[in-house]
């Protein structure tokens, strides 16, 4: 049988060397993940033009076109919403076309030119979208209304374009600016407040919808 004194000095050591490895393991992994964080921090410089005007930003390659606009340039009037592409809070239009800038980087829009609800219109001289928005009262809480609006603009070019949707009929003939086209192209733009019909209301009396 093992001495127990001999028994008990071997536990003693056995603690000591693992916590000796657990500290030699932690410093380690410190190490590289400070390592890997410099690695990993790059910083590039982007020049684009926004509402007009031409800005410059040196942005961390991570950063989305959304925070450099909110967190970089101030315009705080797109919003962050489910921050995953699926509510349309943070629509900006981009070479004139609509995207959701909470799913797109940043640095990959060098030398386009961004459009965000700013960029529309201002008080005393509003946007034709943006006093429609207002005369049918189309929003609520408001929060994702400047999303909506420049969506809305952007439709109304997209069925000019000839771009067809999901419900455009003959692919071979002009799209038409139907009701069920809007509602079709605006469907990426949720509203909570249920506001859909006067939203509707809007966007028809911009786009000249009767019916």
């Amino acid at each position: 049988m093992q001495d127990p004194i001999q028994l008990e000095l071997s536990r003693r050591d056995l603690l000591i060397s693992s916590a000796a490895t657990v500290a030699v393991t932690g410093v380690a992994g410190s190490a590289a993940a400070q390592s890997a964080g410099k690695q990993m921090a790059y910083v590039t410089k982007v020049n684009f033009t926004v509402n007009g005007e031409r800005r410059e930003l040196d942005v961390d390659n991570r950063t989305t076109l959304l925070d450099a606009l909110r967190e970089h340039l101030h315009l705080t009037g797109t919003k962050k919403g489910c921050d995953h592409g699926q509510c349309g809070a943070c629509t900006v239009m981009v070479d004139g076309r609509r995207i959701n800038s909470c799913l797109t980087l940043a640095v990959m829009h060098d030398g386009d030119e961004v459009t965000t609800i700013e960029g529309l219109g201002q008080p005393g001289n509003l946007h034709p979208m943006q006093a429609a928005f207002v005369k049918h009262d189309g929003f609520q809480c408001g929060y994702c209304t400047p999303g909506q609006i420049c969506s809305s603009v952007a439709v109304l070019e997209e069925i000019k374009a000839n771009i067809p949707s999901h419900v455009t009929g003959d692919l071979n003939s002009p799209a038409q600016l139907t009701a069920a086209e809007v509602r079709e192209r605006m469907s990426g733009n949720i509203c909570r407040c249920g506001a859909y019909s006067n939203i509707l209301d809007a966007i028809s009396e911009v786009g000249g919808i009767t019916a």
